[in-house]
């Protein structure tokens, strides 16, 4: 791969996600099992990078922390990559949130209030299954909020996604793109499945009727959410096997280029040694 992923699949100009193809494999010369493999293989040096992260955080020596922000239609496979994906690295330096409908208390406040609560600690990879995103997505297809507002909201999520990189934070943003016959067969398998009830939602049906309304919504925002330091990814998830892979391969990237090491001793070493040997 002579490219890094992360440049192939950066959203850099507007975009029509009808064009796009679900199944696309880019970056990726291999099969399934291959890809597979390939997770195993990029588990090791990503649970080594992330050691090192967690442990500046916890040193109190480096203020850098990762926000993974996973967007994408039901299906897409955000909990997906939560599973087989942060599942390569240790669970104490990684923090999961789970956005649902706000609550009336979330309500009360601007839409980032929540957002802002559960942004990473130093040292800290923090992952978003949905996110900000929901706040211009929803609201522009449900029409919850009016025109002027989506507007605002657009340039209040690059400012807050700025401020946090300019304090040492990095962000990965993928939207796992998956087409409508995708999703169709997703939920079939569901209602195929006993194991798989809990995953079904009916309300699922009632999002999946304004489908090409989310397709522009979804153009619209990564368009005009995506900068130099915060681009947006847009990941095929057709293949469940490639969308882990490159995620993983994005996560992998981004921790590489942060040039992470361990913390300096805040002790005399040597005179530690000496202390535990007479003991």
């Amino acid at each position: 791969m002579t490219q890094s992923l992360s440049s192939q699949l950066a959203v850099t100009a507007p975009i029509d996600l009808s064009r796009y193809d679900s199944r696309a494999t880019t970056g990726f010369d291999g099969k399934k099992a291959d890809a597979k493999k390939g997770l195993a293989a990029i588990g090791e040096e990503l649970a080594d990078l992330q050691e090192k992260l967690f442990a500046g955080g916890r040193a109190g020596t480096s203020p850098a922390r990762v926000l993974v922000v996973l967007q994408g239609m039901d299906t897409a496979g955000k909990g997906g990559i939560v599973k087989h994906v942060a599942g390569l690295v240790d669970p104490q330096g990684l923090a999961i949130t789970s956005f649902k409908k706000p609550t009336p208390e979330e309500l009360e406040h601007d839409f980032l209030w929540r957002i802002e609560k559960a942004l990473p600690e130093p040292g800290m990879i923090g992952i978003f299954d949905r996110s900000h995103y929901e706040d211009v997505l929803i609201g522009k297809v449900r029409q919850l909020a009016g025109p002027e507002e989506i507007e605002r909201r657009y340039a209040a999520i690059n400012d807050f996604e700025q401020a946090f990189t300019d304090s040492g934070g990095v962000i990965i943003k993928c939207f796992l793109h998956i087409t409508t016959d995708d999703q169709k067969q997703r939920l079939a398998a569901r209602l195929e499945d006993p194991a798989k009830y809990w995953k079904y939602d009916s309300g699922d049906l009632d999002e999946r009727m304004l489908w090409d309304d989310y397709q522009r919504a979804y153009a619209v925002a990564l368009t005009r959410c995506t900068s130099q330091d915060a681009p947006w990814h847009l990941v095929p998830s057709g293949h469940k096997w490639y969308r882990n892979w490159a995620v993983a391969m994005l996560l992998l990237e981004r921790l590489r280029a942060m040039d992470l090491r361990w913390p300096e001793a805040s002790f005399d070493v040597e005179t530690e040694k000496k202390r535990l040997a007479a003991l």
